[in-house]
């Protein structure tokens, strides 16, 4: 979800001082696409690498009228999926959290899905319909899931 500009389209740059504080921008359709997934009754969850903190993270999406559920960032994920393990856990684990569907842009997270047994949807370069394909997907498996 966090992209740089030129890059990427993105969502409008949130206003002083807003701005000033939370600097990460959100891909274009972002916003869209988490109200369309939370109008279905999708709960949306940000799992990251980076070590933002749970309130940046939260306040960051909520200055964009978004509502998320759990934030796993890399702190939570070290202490939890790791957790003083001898080997090194892939780098992000959905699976633990009985998360559904992963969304990245990540191959290698993919590849760990394969490996791990988690579902990953990989949204690559830029691609205006980005969010439709990912709302077709959670359809698809929240389908599966209410059979």
């Amino acid at each position: 979800m966090f992209v740089s500009p030129p890059e990427f389209q993105t969502e409008n740059e949130l206003t002083f001082p807003w701005k000033m504080i939370y600097k990460e921008r959100l891909r274009l359709g972002t916003i869209e696409l988490f109200r369309k997934l939370q109008s279905e009754g999708i709960e949306t969850w940000i799992y990251t690498t980076s070590f933002r903190t749970e309130k940046y993270i939260r306040h960051l999406f909520g200055h964009y009228g978004i509502k998320v559920g759990q934030i796993i960032n890399g702190s939570r994920h070290k202490k939890e999926v790791q957790a003083g393990k001898k080997e090194p856990m892939p780098s992000k684990y959905p699976a633990k959290y009985r998360i559904d569907l992963h969304i990245d842009d990540d191959p290698s997270v993919m590849q760990n899905g394969k490996v791990y047994g988690f579902k990953v949807f990989l949204v690559g370069p830029p691609d205006d319909k980005w969010g439709d394909k990912i709302l077709q997907e959670a359809m698809r498996i929240k389908c599966i899931m209410n059979k």
